[in-house]
């Protein structure tokens, strides 16, 4: 299992305001807008440093402090059910192609995990 990339969400009801800041200043640009939800990334590297702006979670989900994608899902799924750890939504195959799920780390923060569809 690989981490491919990882992303800090932040809560917002507005998140069209992060692109006069982070881009007018940091050069990040959106590489994904769903209305709800637009991640941010450094210019011309959409894979590297990324930052999320979401009003909702997607699919009625709460807005996770941070997301992880994988490679393989199940693998990681695996590793939560041998540890004894609790999902709090999921898995699930969201409508715009990925799979996830959440839990809980030990700071009490909320991780999507997730995998694109192949």
């Amino acid at each position: 299992m690989t981490v491919k990339r990882i992303v800090v969400n932040m809560l917002t009801a507005e998140p069209e305001r992060a692109k006069p800041f982070y881009g007018g200043l940091f050069d990040m640009h959106p590489v994904m807008d769903h209305g709800w939800i637009r991640i941010c990334a450094a210019e011309g590297d959409p894979a590297g440093p990324q930052l999320g702006f979401a009003s909702e979670g997607g699919s009625g989900a709460p807005v996770p402090d941070l997301s992880i994608e994988v490679d393989d899902l199940e693998a990681v799924l695996a590793r939560v059910a041998a540890a004894g750890l609790a999902i709090e939504y999921g898995p699930a195959d969201e409508p715009w192609g990925v799979r996830r799920f959440f839990l809980r780390d030990p700071f009490g923060r909320l991780v999507n995990v997730l995998a694109h569809a192949r």
